[in-house]
């Protein structure tokens, strides 16, 4: 009977040795957090949402975002240093607070140093714009891409801002960015610091009088009930960059790795689009709303601001603006 029962036992062990063989452990499912501080219909946001879609599709499932809008995580500064931490994965921020973690970043605060958008983005996607992206790894902050913020121009609650001088003892919203704060002050306003999601009640209560950003996030923002008056001056062109947590990039495979960049810069590529369709549509939104836009001289701007670029001639944004200026 034993030898019976070991006969039987043996063979069953035999005839599953297939199986058990055949079995694989199921890959582990790579969840990353982003966080982003604007609107669920903000480009960015369906840029996000399109980067999802690619990285699961590349992924076969394995690999998905969990993308949290309207600041739910904190303000831009605050998830930035969240990921610098390790705390959070990713954050699609503006580049102008990242230059306290990345002095070099302040360089696309400054105004008029890019001809056009074309010179912008040949910039942007060239050795200049690589580099940049790899800039913070030593602050543990790696960029993927960029994703467009358009140009950025002034929108003020009591009186068009035709030429420089009007906006003389102005107080204007900026981000956290020392270069931003010079800028306004060199046109002659008062640069004031207030994050993105308390600057409606701000103008509303008329803690500051203006502030300057790009058509979809004037629109967006619904700041155009407030400000009926919206100056196409255009001095800045600060990108957005979507950053990723370098210690949780080094937990990455190689393959993983791989596959994030590509979501990233094809989902770069699809804001892009958006981001031309949406400019077009919030002017069209804002003009109906009762807002005056107005396109002002940019030269009579552009000449305000020259003695500010010359301040940094022989620093290391100095020479960023020099071979900036030398792309084709």
């Amino acid at each position: 009977m034993r030898r019976t029962i070991f006969f039987v036992l043996l063979v069953l062990c035999v005839a599953l040795q297939p199986a058990w063989r055949g079995r694989t452990k199921k890959p582990r499912k790579v969840v990353l957090k982003i966080g982003h501080s604007l609107d669920i219909g903000h480009p960015v946001h369906k840029a996000l949402e399109r980067m999802n879609e690619i990285l699961q599709a590349k992924s076969a499932g394995r690999m998905t975002l969990e993308i949290y809008p309207n600041e739910q995580l904190g303000s831009e500064r605050e998830m930035v240093e969240q990921v610098q931490l390790g705390v959070l994965d990713m954050v699609k921020t503006s580049t102008a607070p990242l230059e306290s973690f990345i002095p070099e970043m302040g360089v696309f605060s400054l105004p008029y140093i890019f001809r056009d958008s074309e010179h912008y983005w040949r910039v942007l996607n060239g050795e200049i714009g690589k580099e940049l992206l790899e800039k913070g790894e030593k602050v543990g902050l790696r960029g993927l891409c960029y994703f467009d913020a358009g140009s950025r121009s002034f929108y003020t609650t009591k009186k068009m801002i035709k030429v420089p001088d009007d906006l003389k003892g102005m107080d204007i919203r900026v981000m956290e960015s020392k270069t931003s704060k010079a800028m306004v002050k060199s046109l002659g306003g008062a640069p004031t610091s207030i994050t993105w999601g308390e600057l409606y009640t701000s103008l509303q209560q008329g803690a500051v009088v203006g502030a300057e950003n790009n058509p979809p996030s004037f629109e967006t923002s619904r700041h155009y009930e407030v400000c009926k008056f919206y100056s196409l001056d255009e001095h800045t062109r600060i990108p957005d960059i979507v950053l990723i947590s370098v210690a949780k990039w080094k937990k990455l495979k190689p393959e993983d790795q791989k596959i994030l960049k590509e979501a990233a810069v094809q989902a770069s590529l699809f804001q892009r689009e958006l981001w031309k369709e949406k400019t077009k549509e919030s002017l069209a939104k804002v003009k109906s709303a009762g807002v005056k836009v107005f396109n002002p001289d940019k030269k009579l701007f552009s000449a305000k601001v020259e003695p500010l670029l010359k301040t940094y001639t022989g620093t290391p944004i100095g020479n960023l603006i020099e071979r900036i200026k030398n792309v084709k």
